[in-house]
């Protein structure tokens, strides 16, 4: 099987986050020929056409450069308010543009989530997957990983240790590796 490089992307900027413990989690799990590299969002600046126009700012180019020299793209939401944080819209905004040529034009996707409430963040997910449609990237469509109730599957040190999310963390990261090599040329 051929290799693929992930680009992970957690849509919290807090040091403790839930989700920024399931991207470390997803990293350790990877099956082998997959290697995910995480991309902290805490420099992409909120999304300002003016500041567009006149260039993208550092944090703003490295996000796109990161997911150009990526295979595939691991987005891992929380939910906030019934939706998708403003962190990872804007980093999605960001990555859209410019409308032709952007970064995530045509690359294969992932997203999962976890949640301390009981539906594991699917609305977040339900709104990326709408985002994407627009991006036109290609988001794998099964299996879902909506981590519920995740407060009880993390320690506090952020380290996973619930099995059965793990297992289907497992799962799932072979079902993307598989997806995005079906893209890969």
């Amino acid at each position: 099987m051929s290799s693929v490089k992930i680009l992970g992307v957690a849509g919290s900027l807090r040091a403790g986050s839930l989700n920024r413990a399931l991207l470390r989690a997803a990293v350790k799990l990877a099956p082998t020929g997959m290697t995910i590299e995480p991309f902290d969002l805490i420099d992409v600046p909120l999304y300002n056409g003016d500041v567009e126009a006149a260039s993208d700012p550092p944090g703003v180019a490295a996000f796109k450069d990161a997911i150009r020299a990526a295979d595939g793209v691991l987005f891992v939401t929380p939910e906030y308010n019934h939706g998708v944080p403003g962190v990872m819209k804007n980093a999605i905004d960001w990555a859209s543009r410019p409308a032709r040529g952007a970064p995530l034009g045509g690359k294969p996707v992932g997203i999962i989530g976890a949640s301390p409430g009981q539906t594991g963040s699917a609305r977040g997910q339900s709104q990326l997957r709408q985002a994407f449609e627009f991006t036109n990237s290609f988001c794998l469509p099964q299996p879902e990983i909506l981590v519920f109730r995740a407060h009880e599957k993390f320690e506090a040190s952020g380290e996973l240790t619930d099995a059965k999310t793990t297992e289907f963390l497992g799962k799932y990261l072979e079902a993307l590796q598989a997806w995005v090599l079906r893209f890969k040329a």
